[in-house]
């Protein structure tokens, strides 16, 4: 087991490797993560919505949280009254504390008073709910609630837990202190008394107190909250959970985690729980429990996830499906589970450098998370259907939406966990972006950012990386210092592009295959090395497992999942075909291609009529391919569509 140590936390967080990283900071590692003064967004896309989460999502979140009384069950519980009605499902203090880690991050950027003002408001009224004992939850525990713990299966007391310590490490790691650290120290310390070793032997139906109470056990070296995180992720799988009609592998509890092949059950739960049991198998060098993990995640990779790098194909109980079960018109692909994989897939790429895990980062990041807010940073996909078959219903701006049955992107839900899900994600997306090592930096994630760190081996470095990425193809990094020794500087190719054209100073460009490129010099200030990725659009075709889709075509562009959308192409996409005989074309940002349509729409590949003849069926012989239509389709980004309004869209195209 790593030896932590029960001391206070330093007073200086420069001073301290507690406070080194972002949201994840193993104690050991094969990279090392950046903190938030050692990388910064300069320009480009990352830039420009980091900024809109700064000045746009964060107070819409906090503006719909205090309009529908989510944050005021803080200020109801601390005045001691009774019989007061609670705002919201039981679990709305967590958007709370994803809200306040969000802001969290955000102040590490650099002063903000307003912002700050805000936060310190915010925490004042989490922290006065806080009970003598350390419990802290709006819908439990007080006279005419149910009492604490009583219904771990549903009440996700533990889960919202885990948010609040997240939102508190992220305060460790920005600011070295406050009095949400305090509040989340005295309810770990709760937590480990009620269910440590000589407590109750439960665990809470939504996984997500492991990562958290593994992060601040790493955050303030003190080993009983590691303990108790993997405490909880030993006890899951041995049927502590009363039985539900989705079956035990909802919660994950079906079997231990060491032992299970693939990530199963409510998606989310399955991505944070798979997070935890990660960081504590790092953390107790447990190479089983790892190896566990990284095989869950190499399974469901191939198997289980979309090509938007999405997860979850059931909509009645947010699940995976069963391999290859992934109906691009029933796609659920939350926005949280998408947010949950790039949490499990960073771990892993900082435990082992391996491309394939910032490969699965970039998709899902790009497609996945950042189709979930619209344009202006006001409204929000909760699932991610990959095809719309009629067009959207436009919601009510004013009133709350049901999750699953928005067709349009909504302001807010009444389950409106991805909203501030994807603003503690924009506020801290840079540190997913690099790492160090003893003697190299490595590059993950193109973008525009300025890096100013030292190397294990004491090295400074400076380099500024300039991309019009996504959408452009060519990475610039310049280096801003001289380095006082060799500095290996890795660049990732993405298995997208498969090679890249190089160019180091005023050399010639050469051709580069693999998984990266790497240039180790002394770099002195203007040194350049320039990355050229192949940005033509291509075609993809689906293992012909999916049942869903055989038969059909996606186009991608660089990073990008292109869609064929109404609003482009002004026809319903539900009775086109794309004739991949004809060129693909590349545009700036998307593809045009080929469609077929039938003279008739709607006859296109059904006999309509049955064995005897009959209309109105619409199985039978295929019909003749006769008074087909050509005409040219624009494929956008999947990640924008509807954002000009109700639209019919799809991802997968039936070919001709």
């Amino acid at each position: 087991m790593t030896q932590l140590v029960d001391t206070p936390i330093p007073s200086d967080p420069q001073t301290h490797p507690a406070f080194r990283g972002g949201p994840v900071a193993p104690s050991t590692s094969k990279l090392t993560p950046l903190d938030s003064t050692e990388i910064r967004l300069t320009q480009g896309y990352w830039r420009s919505w980091q900024q809109k989460n700064s000045d746009v999502v964060l107070a819409h979140c906090e503006a719909w949280m205090e309009r529908i009384g989510w944050i005021g069950n803080f200020d109801r519980a601390a005045s001691g009254d009774t019989g007061w009605e609670h705002s919201g499902i039981e679990f709305v203090d967590s958007e709370i504390y994803k809200l306040l880690e969000a802001m969290a991050w955000d102040l590490g950027h650099g002063e903000n008073p307003d912002l700050q003002q805000r936060y310190d408001s915010l925490v004042d009224r989490v922290a006065s709910a806080q009970e003598a004992d350390g419990y802290l939850h709006t819908s439990f525990g007080r006279p005419g609630q149910p009492a604490r713990y009583s219904n771990l299966e549903w009440g996700h007391e533990l889960y919202c837990f885990g948010h609040l310590i997240q939102a508190a490490v992220a305060r460790i790691r920005t600011a070295g202190s406050g009095r949400l650290v305090e509040v989340a120290i005295r309810l770990a310390d709760h937590l480990y008394a009620t269910f440590g070793p000589s407590g109750r032997e439960a665990v809470c139906g939504h996984p997500e107190i492991e990562p958290a109470l593994a992060e601040l056990g790493r955050a303030t070296g003190d080993a009983r909250y590691l303990e108790l995180a993997a405490l909880f992720v030993e006890r899951r799988g041995h049927g502590l959970l009363k039985p539900i009609e989705y079956g035990q592998e909802y919660f994950q509890d079906d079997q231990p985690v060491r032992e299970a092949e693939t990530l199963r059950g409510h998606a989310v739960r399955a991505l944070y729980l798979a997070s935890g049991a990660l960081d504590v198998a790092v953390e107790l060098g447990d190479e089983a429990l790892a190896a566990a993990v990284e095989r869950q995640w190499s399974h469901t990779v191939a198997t289980r996830t979309y090509i938007t790098g999405g997860m979850g194909s059931h909509h009645q109980d947010e699940a995976f499906g069963a391999d290859f079960e992934l109906p691009p018109d029933r796609a659920y692909s939350e926005t949280c589970a998408g947010i949950g994989s790039n949490m499990l897939s960073w771990r892993l790429l900082l435990q082992h450098g391996d491309t394939k895990y910032a490969d699965l980062l970039e998709r899902t990041l790009l497609n996945n998370v950042m189709a979930s807010p619209r344009e202006d940073g006001r409204a929000f996909f909760y699932t991610n259907t990959l095809h719309q078959r009629v067009p959207g219903s436009v919601p009510d701006e004013g009133e709350l939406n049901a999750r699953a049955l928005s067709s349009l992107r909504a302001p807010w839900f009444e389950v409106s966990c991805c909203p501030t899900n994807v603003a503690r994600t924009l506020a801290s997306v840079e540190l997913y972006f690099a790492t160090k090592t003893h003697d190299g930096l490595q590059l993950h994630q193109y973008g525009s950012y300025d890096i100013d760190t030292t190397l294990d081996s004491g090295t400074p470095v400076s380099f500024s990386v300039v991309s019009g990425y996504p959408a452009e193809g060519r990475i610039v990094v310049t280096s801003r210092e001289q380095t006082t020794s060799e500095v290996t500087l890795t660049l990732r190719i993405p298995a997208w592009a498969g090679h890249a054209d190089v160019t180091v100073g005023s050399n010639d460009p050469e051709r580069v295959d693999g998984e990266t490129v790497s240039v180790t010099r002394r770099f002195a200030p203007g040194d350049t090395v320039v990355l050229d990725l192949p940005m033509k659009a291509r075609w993809v075709t689906p293992d012909p497992r999916i049942d869903a889709v055989r038969g059909t075509v996606a186009v991608e562009r660089g990073p990008l999942v292109l869609c064929l959308e109404e609003q482009a192409s002004e026809r319903t996409v539900n009775d086109v075909r794309v004739d991949t005989s004809a060129p693909l074309v590349t545009t700036d940002t998307g593809a045009g291609v080929t469609l077929v349509t039938p003279a008739a729409p709607g006859t296109a590949g059904t006999a309509g009529t049955d064995g005897l003849g009959r209309a109105g069926w619409p199985y039978g012989e295929a019909p003749a391919d006769e008074g087909r239509g050509a005409s040219e389709g624009i494929l956008r980004p999947y990640a924008t569509w509807a954002n000009e309004g109700p639209s019919t869209m799809r991802v997968w195209l039936p070919t001709a």
